[in-house]
């Protein structure tokens, strides 16, 4: 399992609209092969900062699958014009608890 942990800035005042284009795009990314799960979540201190985890199966589910596919494409005319700034993205593997093997 791997998890996409992807850090958006929002513009301050699209907050709302930027929560309503996610969950419109939740279906994109269930439908996906090797989604195994989105969860979002919005900053305290920072309410325009949004950090979204996304379980793949595998590396490239995300950056090969998702990426190359329509669904991709769609997303991103969905939240970019709320971004305050090209998205931060790493990948990550559980070492210790969750799902660690």
């Amino acid at each position: 399992m791997v998890v996409e942990i992807a850090e958006i800035d929002v513009q301050a005042g699209h907050e709302a609209d930027f929560e309503s284009a996610v969950e419109r795009a939740l279906p994109l990314f269930h439908a996906a092969p090797g989604c195994h799960g989105v969860q979002v979540l919005r900053g305290v201190e920072q309410p325009s900062r949004y950090t979204l985890f996304i379980r793949w199966a595998t590396l490239e589910d995300h950056t090969v699958g998702f990426r190359g596919s329509e669904a991709f494409t769609r997303w991103r005319a969905l939240v970019s014009p709320h971004f305050a700034a090209p998205p931060r993205v790493q990948h990550a593997r559980s070492v210790l608890g969750g799902d660690a093997h």
